[in-house]
């Protein structure tokens, strides 16, 4: 983490698409997620998660990624952008890797999301790119498998966020829990 931490790029999709257009702003409504996004919503809207349990809560309302990691595959030979891998908001500054579960996020003045877990990349990543899913894929010291296709999160305020947004980072009380897939 550094001392400065903001939004880079957000970005939102009506239709179920890969990619997600980046917008001027976005906004984050309370329990719901990303105001006109296709995965806006309390129970899931992940399709492969609806045909599993279409009443299941969503914990994928905001899907955030590094734009330290869009840097690590353009220089890997993978030109990508903000936003096309599917992420609302792209940051800077923030290894949201390392945060825990429960880690809330002030984005901007208002909006505060809550991480729930990590994004497990899938064949889509492939289907944009050819050798993308496994350029998102890493191992840790131990040999653990690293997922670097970013976070998810619910809404717990609402609010318009922005490129150029600060993010202000607030750990929750108690053992460090590790995120795990959503």
């Amino acid at each position: 983490m550094t001392d400065q931490c903001e939004v880079v790029a957000v970005s939102r999709a009506r239709g179920h698409r890969f990619s997600k257009p980046n917008q001027l702003s976005i906004r984050l409504v309370a329990g719901l997620g990303v105001e006109g996004d296709a995965h806006a919503g309390a129970a899931v809207k992940h399709r492969s998660r609806v045909m599993r349990d279409p009443t299941a809560p969503n914990l994928r309302q905001v899907h955030l990624m590094q734009a330290e990691l869009h840097e690590e595959l353009r220089a890997a030979g993978f030109p990508v952008e903000a936003g096309q891998l599917g992420e609302n908001v792209t940051t800077r500054g923030l290894d949201l890797l390392a945060l825990p579960a429960g880690a809330r996020l002030r984005l901007g003045g208002e909006a505060v999301i809550e991480v729930t877990g990590l994004r497990n990349p899938c064949i889509q990543l492939d289907r944009f790119q050819p050798g993308l899913m496994a350029a998102t894929l890493g191992r840790d010291a131990a040999g653990g498998l690293v997922r670097k296709a970013g976070v998810m999160a619910v809404v717990v305020a609402g609010g318009d966020v922005h490129p150029g947004d600060a993010i202000e980072v607030q750990l929750p009380a108690g053992p460090f829990r590790a995120l795990g897939v959503v």
